[in-house]
This record gives structure tokens, C-alpha cells and sequence, in this order.
């Protein structure tokens, strides 16, 4: 192995060491009881719900930590310890030829993760979710659910990757130019087929059955030039009691698809405020300023691969002898030490995109108070942490704390009430 490909994982290490350690300083956080809260969370969210949520949080941060450490030492190994070139020699064997062996070689080690992370799902779901009241699943649709999940998976991601290796077969010196314009067409593909035929086999999506509530969704979607095709209510309560809601659809015709926890919950001119932020970022294109970072950023990550793999920097850095597929799983190890930097700026991005959003919401319903009860609601039922660490803030949040949210949309108002907006 290169000197740099030992100073890389070095760094890697020390990314790893970082991480955990903002985890723990989120944790240590939690002890210090959140002072200076907006009156609303105080009023609403007494100590033993607050002592709740510091506990739920601490012991998904742990776990998460305790699953990291696991699949980072399994990753490691593999790279770095042999059972990589092993895999690719035992590929080659089989003389399936080019696309079929990189289907299989991708496709196999995409269900071998999914597997290894099958404990810590059910743990997670069967007994952390379960402990604080969240889970409402039972193992049969548990286990149903990931049966159709791996089937679709497994099968759009040999697809695709039969796809990208004939690409780049058929044009060795623009493949990742066809690459990235596959793969944007693709996205967009999806996102029109998932709410017609992946979606439904998961949930159940039925009428809103509430003509004023869906009336009201549909005026203030009006306001930002939005047509509102259907209103849908989703069985999300067979699985979670968490809430939430979206949008599907790309350009002024949406659908509108609420959890039944989500309604259950929060009253009508709540829910509107909540619909009213989502419209908010549709009207300040958030999403389409998102696809063109997103789809840049590819862009450039693309060529730079065309580059590397050309010279098989990969393969030469880390002193393997393999294929192209070790080098593209190299590849992908070298993309999450680059990304790294980068991810306080994308979480930036997010929780400012979320503030403008915020204040869509009070443009368009006139009123702050609904979506502050949204807030609080939300917060107190789904055990939020509200006093996180800033650093950890910066790294992980893509939606400001609860409680700055609330000092924002509380400033909107005052500010109206002085003329100012």
C-alpha cells in the first residue's frame, strides 16, 4: 500500500473518531436541561416528557454508535484484509463476462449489507421504537415490508448497473458524460412511478374524507400557484405512531399525501400550516435548486471518477490487484472521506432552505400561532431533542432546532405587527 493510501485511512480514522465524539458531546448536552426555551415548549412539555426525550435520544445515539463501529470494522475488513480480491477472483471465475459479472458483483455485496443490518433494524424498531411507544409494527408486516424492499431494490439496482456497465463499455471516453444524463432521467423516471406503483405496495391510500380540511389545503396551495390533484391519507399508524406529511409530483400539479398520525394529531388549521411550509418550498424552488447542486456536484464527482479509474488510482493507492469493480468499490470509500467537508455546508444549505420555508407558511396562512402548536405538537409527542449540541447542529441537523424555529416564526409576527414584513 502507498504512503497515501495509508495516510488516507488514517484520516478516515480520525473522521470515525470525530463523529463519535460529537455524538457523545450531543449526549453530554442532553444533561444540561435546555434553558431559555420559548414559553410554548415550557408550558407544553413538562420534565418527566423532557427526562423522556433526553432518554430516547441517548439511547439511539448509543446504538447508532454501537452500529456505526459495527459496519465500519465489517467495511474495513473487507477492503483492507483480503476478502475484497478474494470476492472479485471468485467473480471472475464464474466467466460470466463483463455486464454480467459486475451485476452480480454489485448486486451480492448490496444484499450482504442489507442482511448484516437486519439485527440492528429489529432492534432498533422491536425494541428502542417498541420501549418509547413509536412502533406499532408486528414481524410478520415487519418482515414483509423488507422481503418487497430488497425485491425492489435488488432489482432497480441491477437494472442500473447493467445499465452503467454498458455505458461505459459502449463509450469508454464520455461514459461518465451518458452516465450522469442516464441517471438524472432515471431520478426523474422514479419519482413519477414510485406514488403509482411502489408506494402502494407498502401503504394504503385512501380519500382524505374531510371536504372543509381539504378545501382549506387547496386554497392555500392556490396562493402559491399550486393545483392540488388529489388529497390522500396514508395507514402510516400500521407501522409508526411518528407524523408526517409530503408532496409528489414535479411541476404545479401536485399530490398531497398526510400520515393518519399526522391528522390524528393536529388540528385543522395546524395541519394547513404544515402543508403551507411544504408549499413553501415548491414556491422558492428549494427542490429544483437542490436537483441542480445535487446533479453538479455528480457531474464533477463523475469526471473526476473517469480520471481516477482511467489511471486505476484506486486499485494503485491501497495496493490491490483487482478489477475495475474493486476499483469502483474503492472509489466509493475515497467519495465518503471527500464528502466529508462538505457536510456542514449541505446541512447549512438545508436548515436555511427549512427557515425560508418557515416563513412561506406565514405568508401564506397570515398567522404564526398554528404552525408553532405544529412545532410543539410534534416535538413533544415524538420525543425531540431540544437542547442539541451546536456543533452537532452544524454537522447533522438539515432543519433548525425546534426551538429556533419558534423564535423565527415568533419575530415574523412581530415584525408584521410593527409593519416591517
Amino acid at each position: 500500500m502507498e504512503s497515501a493510501g495509508r495516510a488516507l485511512i488514517i484520516i478516515y480514522f480520525m473522521m470515525l473518531a470525530f463523529g463519535y465524539l460529537l455524538e457523545r458531546a450531543n449526549i453530554n448536552r442532553l444533561r444540561q436541561r435546555a434553558s431559555g426555551l420559548p414559553e410554548e415548549l415550557d408550558r407544553e412539555i413538562d420534565s418527566d416528557r423532557l427526562a423522556a426525550a433526553e432518554a430516547y435520544t441517548a439511547e439511539k445515539t448509543r446504538f447508532g454508535i454501537a452500529a456505526s463501529v459495527f459496519n465500519n470494522a465489517v467495511t474495513l475488513f473487507f477492503l483492507f484484509c483480503g476478502p475484497l480480491v478474494w470476492y472479485d477472483r471468485w467473480i471472475a471465475s464464474l466467466g460470466l463476462g463483463f455486464i454480467p459479472s459486475g451485476v452480480l458483483f454489485i448486486v451480492i455485496l448490496s444484499v450482504a449489507g442489507s442482511v448484516l443490518n437486519i439485527p440492528f433494524s429489529l432492534y432498533g424498531t422491536f425494541v428502542i421504537e417498541k420501549r418509547y411507544g413509536f412502533n406499532t409494527s408486528t414481524p410478520f408486516l415487519w418482515i414483509t415490508d423488507a422481503l418487497k424492499g430488497l425485491v425492489i431494490s435488488t432489482v432497480l439496482l441491477a437494472a442500473a448497473a447493467g445499465a452503467s456497465l454498458w455505458i461505459y463499455r459502449a463509450s469508454p471516453h464520455l461514459w461518465w458524460l451518458w452516465l450522469w444524463a442516464f441517471y438524472l432521467g432515471l431520478s426523474i423516471f422514479l419519482i413519477y412511478l414510485s406514488p403509482y406503483l411502489i408506494e402502494p405496495l407498502f401503504n394504503r391510500f385512501d380519500p382524505l374524507g374531510n371536504a372543509a380540511l381539504e378545501e382549506s389545503i387547496r386554497e392555500v396551495a392556490g396562493k402559491a400557484g399550486i393545483k392540488v390533484s388529489r388529497v390522500f391519507k396514508m395507514d402510516a399508524s400500521r407501522r409508526t405512531v411518528h407524523t408526517n406529511a409530503y408532496f409528489t409530483g414535479i411541476g404545479h400539479v401536485k399530490r398531497i399525501v398526510l400520515y393518519d398520525t399526522l391528522l390524528e394529531r393536529l388540528s385543522g388549521k395546524e395541519i394547513v400550516a404544515v402543508l403551507a411550509h411544504e408549499i413553501g418550498h415548491w414556491k422558492r424552488r428549494h427542490l429544483l435548486k437542490g436537483i441542480l447542486v445535487t446533479e453538479a456536484a455528480a457531474l464533477i464527482a463523475l469526471y473526476l471518477a473517469y480520471l481516477l479509474l482511467g489511471l486505476d488510482v484506486p486499485n494503485r493507492l491501497f495496493g490491490i490487484e483487482g478489477s475495475l469493480f474493486t476499483a469502483v468499490v474503492m472509489l466509493a470509500f475515497l467519495a465518503t472521506i471527500a464528502g466529508f467537508p462538505f457536510s456542514p455546508l449541505f446541512a447549512w444549505i438545508s436548515r436555511r432552505h427549512e427557515r425560508e420555508a418557515d416563513r412561506s407558511s406565514y405568508e401564506l396562512t397570515g398567522e404564526v400561532l398554528p404552525m408553532i402548536g405544529a412545532l410543539v405538537k410534534l416535538s413533544r409527542d415524538n420525543l425531540s431533542n431540544l437542547n442539541p449540541h451546536p456543533l452537532y447542529v452544524a454537522f447533522h441537523y438539515s432543519h433548525p432546532p425546534v426551538a429556533e424555529r419558534i423564535k423565527y416564526l415568533k419575530r415574523l409576527r412581530g415584525g408584521r405587527r410593527r409593519g416591517l414584513t
